[in-house]
């Protein structure tokens, strides 16, 4: 995991060509069309914990964590399209997942995904989340709130 630059957010950008893609993967705040400019600010660099996973000199995945209700919460995890069925997803959730815990001192992750998004959900199951009552409302609908403990 290593700090995203400006190369790779340019990069990131070309992984989504549509609306509905963003709004699956960085909710209905994200602005699309997006330019550099709005797509460093509709990430939220300055405020949450960004990490790019690279092998080499290629981009595998992007992905984000910030406290939440007494968990590290994940967010705006993505992988490169090329790489996706690759096992990359399961590499970037244990890498933030070791960052963020002991960055931030607690035991639990969590995350939300679009019940539409089902290749994630089979995803985040497999490495051990489950679908969780969240304790306030739901940011979106057709939303499924996902915990896991630490292992």
């Amino acid at each position: 995991l290593v700090t995203p630059t400006t190369q790779h957010l340019q990069q990131m950008m070309t992984w989504f060509t549509s609306q509905q893609q963003v709004l699956q993967w960085a909710g209905p705040n994200f602005r699309y069309p997006f330019d550099i400019a709005t797509f460093k600010e509709d990430l939220s660099l300055d405020r949450l914990a960004s990490y790019a996973l690279v092998a080499d000199t290629a981009l595998l995945g992007f992905g984000q964590y910030y406290q939440r209700l007494d968990k590290c919460h994940f967010a705006r995890i993505v992988v490169n399209p090329s790489y996706r069925g690759k096992g990359i997803s399961s590499t970037l959730i244990e890498q933030l997942t070791d960052r963020g815990l002991a960055h931030l001192k607690l035991q639990q992750s969590s995350l939300f995904v679009l019940k539409a998004n089902q290749a994630a959900i089979n995803s985040y199951l497999k490495l051990g989340f489950v679908e969780s009552t969240y304790p306030e409302t739901l940011p979106l609908d057709h939303c499924l709130y996902m915990t896991r403990a630490l292992r």
